[in-house]
Formats: C-alpha cells, structure tokens, sequence
C-alpha cells in the first residue's frame, strides 16, 4: 500500500466515522427529546393528581365542620 492509497484509506474510515458520530448523536438528541416529552406529560398528570387530591381534602374538611356545627 502506497502512502496515497493509506492517506485515502484514513480518510475514508474517518469519513465514515463521522456519519457514524453523527446518526449516534441525532438519535440520542431524539431519545432525549422524547424523554422531556414525556416527563412534561407526566408532571402535567401528577399536577391534575395533587389539585384532586387537594380538592377531595378540602371536600372532606369542610364536611367535617359542618357535621361538627351541626351536631351542636
């Protein structure tokens, strides 16, 4: 193998490993962008979860104290 013929052997598998590099890297970048996606989607149903939950405490509360003063 001549040093011509070496250089453009080199160059080649780098070339290829930079769109090896690359198509890795897009499909990471997409990975992590449909994790975001679905931790958005998850906070969004956690916060609905805790505004019930609150909701249904304040229910219970205010039926407490009204079966308290009426109890009276």
């Amino acid at each position: 193998m001549t040093g011509i013929e070496l250089r453009e052997e080199i160059r080649d598998l780098q070339s290829e490993h930079l769109a090896k590099y690359k198509e890795v890297t897009a499909r990471s970048l997409e990975l992590q962008q449909q994790a975001v996606t679905r931790q958005e989607q998850l906070s969004l149903v956690y916060m609905r979860v805790v505004i019930a939950g609150a909701g249904l405490v304040a229910f219970i509360v205010v039926l407490i104290f009204y079966l308290l003063t009426k109890l009276r």
